[in-house]
């Protein structure tokens, strides 16, 4: 039967793809070439179509998967010899870079039987034209290779090399990431042991040269991190690792080493440290500050909980900051006696915690005290106070709420402004109800507020009580929601009895809800004062 595929074919200027002449000068270029190459020329069909490749010429060392070599493939069909290999990804390349494309490289898997036994492997191809035909380099990938290969991703990967020294020969090999380590042009050549000091910073040399010098004399192992200057001044923190074989004698005569380059880990180490200095630095600065705002109010509010007998009345104080961590609150009171006899009476709330809001607290409780005590009308004092806020705020926004009583006993009136606060809550006859809310607006919010005055007066067994939001707010309940509960509770608690606060503020908060400090003033008028 007559094979009518044509080696040939017509190149561009008329003539074959290549003659006899050439054909020679390839198969003599490919016969001084080491590893696995093969030069193959197309077969094609009668209208030009290529149908398979021939092994024209093939370098001495190649070694198919089926264990044929050199001479016996010349002559051979790549679709005979190797029937699974047309459709495959490689046999598209090759008609691809026949046809004109830029060479391929890459790898490929095959399988082969041979008789009867399945044969499979990878290689890594190479495909370039070649004077009509194709020049196709192939590097079988077996296991020893495949590992040399893994070993290599693995080195580079984990930045770490491996060296080896003849001691007796004096020869010393380096993997190539031990180049990348260093920064050294392959080039160049390792860097001999004794020589490896001059590489590392100053402080270290001393320590490297005597190391070095306990490996190669006394084959004492090394394992030590050193500092290595590359030649653009770059500094790295390398590991180095190594032992000896040594003779009969016990006289070293072989090195071999592990260099590991951690300045990664050192860099993250180091970032590490300086962000747990900077929160120790930032906990520290917190906690002085805590602890500074602990002492301002303790100083402010030395006693959380006392009864007073302030112009006939009996007051009794409750005052439960939340302490926790460094939300030290606003929340203040003031319960004095005035030089005209009345007494002074102010429940105030600053917005936030920390120094701050307690600086804030100072300022107001002083200002409002200072001012009363000289007989200022408590209008113009919150008035005052709003205009403070507002100056003493540049860098940080504060308002703040609070009622200002005062108590005259002769005439048992009770006068009183409130600023953005909460109501005070009237007991009479055994029924609670909020006080009608004079006009004024919060402090801090707006420059020249109105704040309006209003009195009461106390009658025998009234019981008056001033508080902070801390007492009525809940989560998820509305102001008016906990407004009801305080009135409701206020009865239940029999504030004709002692210790009402101490019965009050358990029923309205219990320590898991609560979220903000708490203060309270009870005020009892004498016929009401407890027994």
């Amino acid at each position: 039967m007559t094979d009518h595929r044509r080696p040939l074919a017509p190149s561009p200027d008329g003539g074959t793809a290549y003659d006899g002449c050439e054909a020679a000068v390839v198969a003599e270029v490919l016969a001084a070439m080491p590893g696995s190459v093969v030069h193959l020329r197309p077969l094609r069909g009668p209208g030009g179509q290529v149908e398979d490749f021939v092994l024209a010429a093939v370098s001495p060392e190649t070694v198919d998967i089926g264990g044929r070599r050199g001479p016996e493939l010349i002559g051979r069909s790549i679709l005979r010899t190797y029937p699974g290999f047309a459709g495959t990804d490689l046999w598209r390349a090759y008609l691809d870079v026949l046809s004109g494309a830029d060479p391929y490289t890459g790898e490929i898997d095959y399988e082969e039987r041979t008789a009867g036994i399945p044969h499979r492997s990878r290689y890594r191809v190479r495909v370039a034209a070649c004077r009509g035909g194709l020049i196709v380099s192939f590097t079988r990938l077996d296991s020893g290779e495949r590992e040399r290969h893994r070993l290599a991703l693995m080195q580079s990967l984990g930045r770490m090399g491996w060296v080896d020294r003849d001691l007796v020969r004096g020869r010393i090999t380096w993997s190539d990431e031990v180049y990348s380590i260093f920064g050294r042009d392959p080039a160049q050549g390792p860097v001999p042991l004794e020589e490896l000091a001059t590489h590392a910073q100053d402080d270290d040399r001393p320590l490297m040269e005597q190391a070095v010098r306990g490996l190669l004399k006394a084959g004492e192992p090394l394992d030590h991190t050193f500092r290595i200057r590359l030649p653009g001044q770059q500094l790295r923190h390398v590991r180095i690792v190594a032992e000896t074989e040594n003779d009969a004698d016990g006289h070293p005569v072989q090195v071999h080493g592990l260099f590991h380059d951690l300045s990664a880990v050192r860099d993250a180490e180091q970032q590490l440290l300086e962000h747990k200095r900077s929160v120790l630095a930032q906990q520290s600065q917190l906690a002085a500050e805590r602890d500074l705002a602990a002492r301002l109010q303790e100083t402010l509010l030395p006693v959380p909980q006392q009864q007073l007998t302030l112009a006939g009345l009996t007051v009794d104080v409750a005052y439960l900051p939340v302490q926790e961590g460094l939300k030290l609150g606003g929340d203040w009171y003031s319960a004095v006696e005035l030089p005209d006899g009345n007494a002074l009476l102010v429940v105030g709330d600053v917005a936030g915690h920390g120094l701050d809001a307690v600086a804030t607290m100072a300022l107001l409780r002083f200002t409002a005290k200072g001012m009363a005590i000289t007989g200022t009308p408590l209008p113009e004092i919150l008035a005052s106070l709003n205009t403070l806020i507002l100056h003493s705020s540049e860098r940080q926004f504060h308002t703040a709420t609070m009622i200002m009583a005062v108590y005259e006993p002769t005439t048992s009136r009770l006068t009183w402004v409130r600023a953005g606060h909460p109501p005070p809550l009237l007991l009479r006859d055994g029924r609670p109800r909020f006080l009608p809310a004079p006009e004024g607006m919060l402090l801090g919010a707006v420059p020249g507020p109105s704040f309006e005055l209003s009195t009461l007066e106390l009658l025998p067994g009234d019981h008056l009580l001033l508080y902070t939001d801390g007492l009525i707010e809940h989560p998820g309940e509305s102001l008016d929601q906990g407004m009801d509960r305080l009135a409701t509770a206020t009865r239940a608690a029999d504030p004709g009895r002692p210790r009402f606060l101490d019965r009050l503020i358990p029923a309205l908060v219990t320590p898991d809800d609560r979220r903000d400090d708490i203060c309270a003033l009870h005020l009892s008028s004498p016929a009401g004062t407890p027994g």
